[in-house]
This record gives structure tokens, C-alpha cells and sequence, in this order.
């Protein structure tokens, strides 16, 4: 019998996630378990008032335009600049490879893996330092939460990758998204918490904008996600009371984590990484509890860990 990895490549890349895995080995149903091993804003925005045409018409103009003109207002997309919306920014990450002829990338590690395999699915060399054709930053960084400059927008085609960086607007770079050869990434699952909606957005100059356009196709945003995209990006109350929860909640967990022994290493306002003695034991002890984790093949020390729902934090001290 095939096995998952051998059917699906993907399967194998490093992910938070694998709650199924999980449950196999320690046991226990999806309610019994407390899922930290992701990035994702635990107290999602509220999707309601769908109307039945969201579900059963293709996606209009109207809706696509809708999204759009939210997303140039609450990322405050410089002038000139496009926006694609997109099946989440790993569709958009899958497909920026071809946007250029074959050469040098400079992807600095460690940092969110899919980018690297995109390039090099498409035949591109992979390296962490050093003159490139391409660049990708992830900004804050996946896993460390490291910042970047507007001077390491550097390479010809540069890539910044800001799936998490509705948590501290004010360092965000999308001010370089009209200059020649850069995209700035949104994600809209991981501040929102609606990772299961799939959206994603691409913001640079109209032609290479468009060349992406032209990759992804038709309707490749469905018609729920574009209403509750637009709602959401209009809704500034909801997203300042939510960057004030998070930060709160993220100085609560570094408390329980280094008083159990463990030091900060970064992070972001969503998930926090931590230097521990021995990752994989940190890891099962908490699995033991039903609580799950992060731990990277590239480090024996490194534990990752989300946000806990408000239900959740009892759960994580007693585990911890």
C-alpha cells in the first residue's frame, strides 16, 4: 500500500498542524486536544449574514471589487500599486517562481519553507546569502518573528512575505509594493483566525500583478470568501481591540512558558518560539496532555507555540 507522502510530496514539508498524526499516537478525539502548533489567531472574526447567492452564483465584479478597494483602505497600498486576491498565499507562493527566468534565489533560513520549494520546483537554486535574481523575506520571519528593512528589498524580483504582519502595521513594508520587482504578500487566515476560508493576497506593480493574475485564473476566489473578506478589512474597531488581545495574550504566555523553563527566543503576537533542553520531549510531554506543539527537523530546541482560546489556558498551565 502507497503511503501519504509517497501520493502527495507536500505532505512531507514541516507544517504546524498534523492534529491527526497526533491523535494517533496519544490518543483522544479533536475536542479533547488543544491545537498550539499554529500561528492562527484563536478568537476568529465573526462570519455571519451569508446570503444564499454567496454559495451558488459565481463571484461577481462587484464583490471582487469590493475586496479590493477594503484591502488598498486597510493595508494602505500605495498608489499605483495592484492587488491580487488569491486561494490563500500559498497559491500565490506556488506560482511566483515562473514570474521570472531561472536563476538565484536568496532565502534566509530558518523561515517558512514553502517558499523554497516553490522556487526550487521550479528549477531555481536555493541559497541563504549572497548576490540573487530573486529574494524572498518572510516579515515578521516564521518562526524567530525577525523584522526586515526596506534595504533588503535588494534582488530584482523580491518577495515579502507579510502573513503576519497585521499584528504590528506600523512595520509593515507594503510602501515598497509599487516599486519594480517587488510583491508584498497578505495572508488573511492567520490575524483574522479564518484560516479555513483561503485567502491570500498579492500587492505590486499592474503588469507583474497581472502576470500572476493570469496564472491563478478565473474566479479563483469564491464568493463567500470575498464578502467576508471585504467585511473584514473594513472592521478597524474590531482589528485594534483584537491587536491589544493578542499582545496581551502573548505576554501571558511567555510568563507560563519560561516559568516552566524555557527562554524566549521571538516571535510575533501570534505564536511565540522558545529555547527549550530537549524539543521532542517538550513536545511529547505536552501531547501527553492533549496539547499540541511545534518543533522543527533543523533544531533539537527550538518549540513553537500559538495562543490558547480563552477555555484553553488552564489546560496549557496544567500541562506545562
Amino acid at each position: 500500500m502507497q503511503r501519504l507522502n509517497d501520493l502527495n510530496p507536500r505532505a512531507a514539508r514541516d507544517h504546524g498542524g498534523g492534529l491527526d498524526a497526533a491523535m494517533a499516537e496519544f490518543g483522544g478525539d479533536r475536542a479533547d486536544w488543544l491545537d498550539l502548533s499554529t500561528g492562527i489567531n484563536p478568537l476568529p472574526y465573526p462570519v455571519e449574514n451569508l446570503r444564499p447567492s454567496d454559495w451558488t452564483e459565481l463571484p461577481d465584479h462587484g464583490a471582487f471589487k469590493a475586496l479590493t478597494a477594503a484591502a488598498h483602505q486597510f493595508w494602505q497600498v500605495p498608489e499605483g500599486a495592484a492587488i491580487l486576491p488569491a486561494p490563500g498565499a500559498s497559491a500565490i507562493i506556488a506560482r511566483i517562481p515562473a514570474l521570472a527566468a531561472t536563476g538565484r534565489v536568496q532565502i534566509t533560513m530558518p523561515t517558512y519553507n514553502e517558499h523554497a520549494a516553490a522556487f526550487r520546483a521550479q528549477g531555481w537554486q536555493v541559497q541563504s546569502d549572497g548576490p540573487a535574481d530573486a529574494r524572498v523575506i518572510v516579515h515578521p520571519n516564521n518562526p524567530d518573528g525577525r523584522l526586515w528593512q526596506a534595504s533588503d528589498a535588494d534582488a530584482p524580483l523580491t518577495i515579502i512575505d507579510e502573513s503576519f504582519c497585521d499584528v504590528t502595521p506600523d512595520a509593515s513594508l507594503i510602501h515598497l509594493a509599487g516599486q519594480p520587482g517587488v510583491i508584498v504578500l497578505k495572508s488573511f487566515g492567520k490575524f483574522w483566525g479564518l484560516a479555513g476560508l483561503r485567502l491570500g493576497f498579492a500587492i505590486g506593480q499592474p503588469e507583474l500583478i497581472a502576470r500572476l493574475n493570469d496564472l491563478t485564473g478565473p474566479w479563483a476566489v469564491s464568493g463567500p470568501a470575498l464578502r467576508i473578506g471585504a467585511r473584514a478589512l473594513q472592521d478597524q474597531d474590531w482589528a485594534e481591540a483584537t491587536r491589544a488581545r493578542l499582545a496581551q495574550n502573548a505576554t501571558r504566555l511567555d510568563g507560563l512558558v519560561t516559568a516552566a523553563g524555557a527562554a524566549l527566543v521571538g516571535g510575533t503576537d501570534l505564536f511565540r518560539l522558545y529555547q527549550v533542553d530537549n524539543a521532542a520531549q517538550w513536545q511529547d510531554r505536552l501531547a501527553r496532555a492533549h496539547v499540541w506543539s511545534r518543533i522543527f527537523p533543523y533544531s533539537d530546541s527550538f518549540l513553537r507555540l500559538g495562543l490558547p482560546p480563552a477555555d484553553g489556558w488552564p489546560r496549557l498551565e496544567a500541562a506545562l
